[in-house]
């Protein structure tokens, strides 16, 4: 292949039905940008899973590469920030929905929209961590912002066995907080054990809509990845003064719930985007990430997979079906 061609998953819509397929491209090709880089691994998220899917029409102009995320080196640049061979991470800015993504052996962005690779951080781990931690990271940072600190009490992580909940709770044990983690699959409690839950809370103990607006105060503070009846649910246990980070719909994003917990308890819900945050909160997350995510746990909890794989881990994902990170290496095609 020659330096100007690459392998990508493209999308392509007909009739209302999308497909997905292997093709080689030429830089022409790309989207524009500033930089050009050559991309080494990407990651699975469940919007990957929707896009893929052609689910929410996330996804508006076709062809299309999707991939939410991507780690790589600079191959091309014309910004002041970057020179080729940098490593650089790229979170966010609807990458893989409105602009072409990671699902490709090169990518072409604003550098204004790239960080560089934490130094303590292979480019694999970025993506280990990918936007699902980088999410979890942005949660725990607000949640500190507002007041959490390990001697408060119990938090509450759902949909832990998730992207964003597995990270979510091997740097809250990390970091000495007390972690109840909620799943929907018994085989995961070992597994949760193992990140550094110290409770397991059934999926359906939250799951039904709380036949009260304000329940036993139970949770210092908690991380929904779920949403829906869910969150109404969490909102209904949270101690005085606590909060709740959001930032999944998986659920649904009706909440279904009353002031009391606001007006009585103080309670903060907390909304988490990966996608526009500040490119400062940006740095700040991943340096955290790279000096609280203990990297052996980050192994644990890290599968890979290559670009031909991604159609049917698709379906895997949107079930609930994939545990932790699933690393997609880029390179891996045939």
């Amino acid at each position: 292949m020659s330096d100007d061609q690459f392998s990508a998953l493209v999308l392509e819509e007909r009739d209302g039905k999308v497909t997905a397929g292997i093709q080689r491209l030429s830089d022409d090709r790309l989207p524009p940008g500033d930089v050009t880089v050559r991309v080494k691994a990407s990651t699975l998220n469940y919007k990957d899973g929707m896009i893929l899917k052609g689910i929410g029409r996330l996804v508006r102009s076709y062809p299309h590469v999707p991939g939410v995320d991507f780690a790589g080196v600079v191959e091309t640049s014309a910004h002041a920030e970057f020179k080729p061979g940098d490593e650089v991470v790229l979170t966010g800015w609807r990458v893989g929905e409105v602009h072409w993504g990671g699902y490709a052996q090169k990518a072409r962005v604003k550098g204004d929209w790239l960080v560089k690779r934490p130094s303590a951080l292979s480019l694999r781990q970025t993506m280990a961590i990918g936007t699902a931690g980088f999410t979890a990271m942005l949660a725990i940072l607000s949640l500190e912002e507002h007041g959490l600190s390990p001697d408060k009490g119990e938090v509450l992580v759902t949909g832990a066995a998730g992207g964003v909940g597995s990270v979510a709770v091997a740097v809250l044990a990390h970091l000495g907080y007390q972690v109840a983690a909620s799943t929907g699959r018994a085989s995961e409690h070992d597994y949760l054990r193992s990140l550094g839950a110290t409770t397991i809370i059934e999926r359906a103990e939250l799951a039904t809509p709380p036949s009260r607006p304000l329940a036993a105060e139970r949770w210092a503070g908690a991380i929904d990845a779920v949403g829906g009846t869910t969150l109404a649910s969490v909102l209904s246990a949270v101690k005085y003064r606590g909060s709740v980070a959001a930032c999944g719909l998986a659920g649904g994003n009706e909440l279904v719930t009353t002031v009391l917990p606001f007006l009585l308890r103080g309670v903060n819900l907390l909304g988490i985007d990966s996608v526009m945050c500040p490119k400062a909160t940006r740095i700040a997350a991943w340096e955290r990430l790279s000096r609280d995510l203990p990297l052996g746990k980050l192994d644990a909890l890290t599968s890979s997979a290559g670009l031909k794989d991604l159609p049917d881990l698709a379906d895997k994902i949107l079930h609930g079906q994939v545990r932790g990170r699933l690393v997609i290496d880029v390179d891996e095609v045939a």
